[in-house]
């Protein structure tokens, strides 16, 4: 849910509960089945990491999550702002959560203009809320509270400060700084990419290849790739199968092509399976390739 809208991801979390009851029953799943069950969400190190940590659970903590911030560092995939959320809301451990939404309102009450996304914000932002959860009785409560206050009171663009509890004692608000906090250092441009997919069909049979990469999209499997410096010539001898689609992640900017391969240069991989056409829904695809497949290849 970090990353995803609660509505988006409540369908996913219930599927999951119903595939793995417990921990174990995760560990023993193969990865292709839990990336094809993620399939959609996007941020597939997470499903990697996911699956990695329930293995390490079943092996190093006999099944059972540790209930405390230390040890929950030590499980893949977990970090402060994941151990911190587990360790107060399930355990009562005294540990601040500090999400976006929490950076939001603490620099507006306390006016810190310090970006929320440099070394010295960080740290002065997660020193801040630790000595506000410190003698905090109910961490766990505390902690879903600021999210939600973020959430649904503090938000980013035209918040009802008229009708806020903190109206009096926030800086942002009596120094009319309230749009401009918190501060974040503007990203770096998206990079560019050219992936130009071309299929492969024998009869029946469609080539297919896994992601193995350190790279995006790793686990996941796609039709053999040509990736080029620049946009290709989409006037040659070679036919796009359909219209170039654009796909945004959080630092790239992918630009796809699918391609008919009848007259290419072109040529499977090694690392290539032939696999039946009406067999691809069973294969855990990048969203973007998974609706070509739905669009073009699934209903012939």
């Amino acid at each position: 849910m970090q990353q995803t809208r609660v509505a988006q991801g409540t369908a996913y979390f219930l599927r999951f509960l119903e595939k793995y009851p417990t921990v174990k029953n995760l560990a023993e799943a193969p990865i292709d089945e839990v990336m094809k069950l993620w399939e959609g969400l996007g941020y597939y190190s997470r499903a990697r990491n996911l699956h990695l940590a329930a293995k390490q659970i079943v092996a190093e903590f006999n099944s059972k999550l540790p209930d405390n911030y230390t040890e929950l560092l030590k499980i893949k995939g977990i970090g402060p702002y994941t151990a911190a959320a587990i360790s107060s809301i399930c355990f009562n451990e005294r540990r601040a959560v500090v999400d976006g939404n929490v950076y939001r309102v603490l620099a507006r009450i306390y006016g810190i203009d310090t970006p929320i996304n440099s070394s010295a914000g960080i740290k002065i932002f997660n020193e801040l809320a630790s000595k506000l959860i410190k003698n905090c009785s109910n961490p766990g409560d505390y902690n879903q509270a600021m999210m939600e206050f973020g959430a649904l009171q503090c938000v980013p663009k035209n918040p009802n400060c008229a009708d806020c509890i903190f109206r009096n004692s926030c800086l942002a608000y009596a120094t009319g700084t309230v749009p401009k906090l918190p501060v974040k250092i503007k990203a770096k441009p998206l990079k560019n990419r050219y992936l130009n997919y071309y299929i492969f069909q024998d009869a029946d049979k469609i080539a297919i290849q896994k992601r193995t990469v350190n790279d995006i999209w790793a686990g996941l499997y796609q039709f053999p790739l040509l990736e080029t410096e620049e946009a290709p010539n989409v006037d040659t001898s070679d036919q796009l199968i359909t219209e170039p689609v654009k796909h945004i992640l959080s630092h790239q900017r992918l630009h796809v092509f699918f391609w008919n391969s009848e007259e290419s240069k072109v040529k499977p991989h090694e690392n290539c399976i032939w696999v039946d056409v009406k067999e691809l829904y069973q294969f855990p695809f990048p969203i973007v390739i998974k609706r070509f497949i739905d669009s073009n290849l699934l209903h012939l």
